[in-house]
């Protein structure tokens, strides 16, 4: 339900950051798919650094699916989980090649079936590829709505079915964003910006410290 507090939020989130988008650097829904495999435990900043190069030697799924793993991990070695993340573009790439003719599936059931890709990624490529309906919840994400009281759970799933439960679907594919910049400039893991949030009043966070 689309209560007043849901409401107030939102509005609030879009005056702190209007410009709330994704961060990533990415020229086609191919390049969004990589770019957010390669996202888990490390920043968008350095994921951009490293697909420019990335890109430019794999520019399509049809290049990353024969490409050499020991040149791509060399490639992103400055990652976090670069090994793991080097072997599931690649797979990921072949089994699209193969099963999906080179185009990159639209649908959640899909795409959760490519090599290293969770709800979360796919539910990124379906909102900012597609422009389908859908919330990814990250740590950004997941910690801002229990604070927030958007959610009680601390299980990703069932804080994307509050969200979506919460909010208007039109919003959602804004809403992700502006939790995510949120999360990440002002409402810390570690020593948030308190001072400079709107929310203290019913923030779980600020009111039990």
């Amino acid at each position: 339900m689309y209560t007043k507090r849901n409401k107030l939020i939102f509005d609030n989130l879009l005056k702190l950051f209007p410009n709330a988008g994704c961060e990533l650097n990415y020229k086609s829904i191919y390049e969004l798919l990589v770019s957010v495999m390669l996202s888990a435990q490390s920043t968008d900043v350095r994921v951009n650094i490293v697909t420019v190069d990335l890109f430019k030697k794999y520019p399509d799924v049809y290049s990353l699916s024969e490409a050499n793993y020991q040149d791509v991990i060399s490639i992103i070695s400055s990652l976090g989980l670069y090994k793991a993340k080097g072997n599931n573009i690649i797979n990921t790439a072949k089994l699209i090649v193969n099963e999906y003719g080179g185009i990159i599936p639209n649908t959640l059931d899909d795409l959760v079936k490519l090599p290293g890709v969770g709800r979360k990624t796919a539910n990124v490529v379906l909102s900012e590829g597609y422009h389908i309906p859908a919330i990814a919840v990250d740590t950004h994400v997941s910690r801002v709505s229990v604070r927030l009281g958007l959610s009680l759970s601390t299980d990703p799933y069932k804080i994307e079915i509050d969200l979506q439960n919460g909010f208007p679907k039109e919003n959602w594919h804004l809403l992700h964003h502006l939790l995510i910049f949120f999360g990440r400039y002002l409402c810390n893991a570690r020593n948030p910006k308190c001072d400079e949030c709107p929310f203290t009043s019913f923030c779980k966070y600020y009111n039990k410290t």
